[in-house]
């Protein structure tokens, strides 16, 4: 059975609520599947629901973000058109024949993995530019690593302060005049954010393993997500829109850094 837990919650009631659908209609063809005598119309009848159903929510969710103007609408769209896909070749497998069985089986956990790492990567920062936007407002240095994002855990703390010292360089390249003269320095920065965070994400989970944490799991999804948005980072095809494609990029990876502590890292133990 795969679980819709707490840290699947994104705050708005209606998102929240289809998800937990979604997960109800992955569970119920994983049920089926589990059976010796698998009913082929039983398990089609639910697939297609699930699939219209995963349609249906998808039109939801982005018609909510472009309501908030959330800028990773694209992003979302192309990985729920990716999902989409997904479930359409599951629909066309034989679930008579033995080997399209347990491929029917791989393709539907795969997609139970997916749904659950999507909302917890993507979905859950639904929402959260507006917050960073106020939070911007209400302090003067959004880039101060202050006592607000203390884990009580002193390694986590020390490598997350550092994380806020290379993202505050990136922006100050970034914003300074004559950005041209600075791509290499800017890559260099990048290139230290990239490096430096793979370090932290392996010593946190280290940390969450050494203590047994029941969330290291949900970490580490999060984590992947993370260093994929950095391994995407390309700025060569990128002209006239660079300034403004790396403004948008400091933004994302500052305010997910401190969604990403103030949600998850901050209810790690410190044992």
């Amino acid at each position: 059975m795969y679980q819709f837990t707490d840290d699947c919650l994104i705050g708005v009631d209606q998102i929240d609520n289809e998800h937990r659908r979604l997960f109800e209609l992955v569970n119920e063809v994983a049920n089926l599947l589990m059976r010796n005598d698998i009913n082929r119309s039983d398990v089609n009848a639910v697939l297609m629901e699930l699939d219209e159903y995963a349609v249906l929510h998808f039109k939801h969710e982005e018609e909510y973000m472009k309501e908030i103007n959330d800028p990773e609408l694209p992003r979302q769209k192309e990985m729920h058109q990716a999902f989409v896909v997904k479930l359409k070749e599951i629909e066309q497998l034989d679930v008579e024949a033995k080997d399209d069985k347990e491929t029917l089986k791989n393709i539907v956990e795969f997609a139970a993995r997916w749904l659950f790492s999507h909302i917890i990567s993507s979905d859950t920062m639904i929402g959260v530019y507006q917050k960073m936007d106020a939070k911007k407002e209400e302090k003067k240095d959004p880039f101060a690593f202050t006592e607000e994002y203390y884990t009580g855990i002193e390694i986590i703390d020390e490598e997350h302060a550092e994380l806020f010292r290379i993202i505050r360089r990136a922006n100050d390249l970034i914003t300074e005049e004559l950005l041209h003269d600075k791509y290499d320095e800017i890559m260099s920065v990048l290139d230290e954010l990239r490096n430096y965070t793979v370090k932290h994400f392996a010593d946190e989970e280290e940390y969450m393993a050494s203590i047994n944490y029941e969330g290291l799991d949900i970490q580490k999804k999060t984590h992947e997500m993370f260093v994929d948005k950095l391994n995407d980072i390309n700025l060569d095809d990128l002209d006239d829109n660079q300034q403004q494609y790396l403004i948008e990029l400091v933004d994302f990876l500052l305010m997910w850094l401190v969604n990403h502590i103030l949600k998850m890292d901050k209810k790690i133990p410190n044992c």
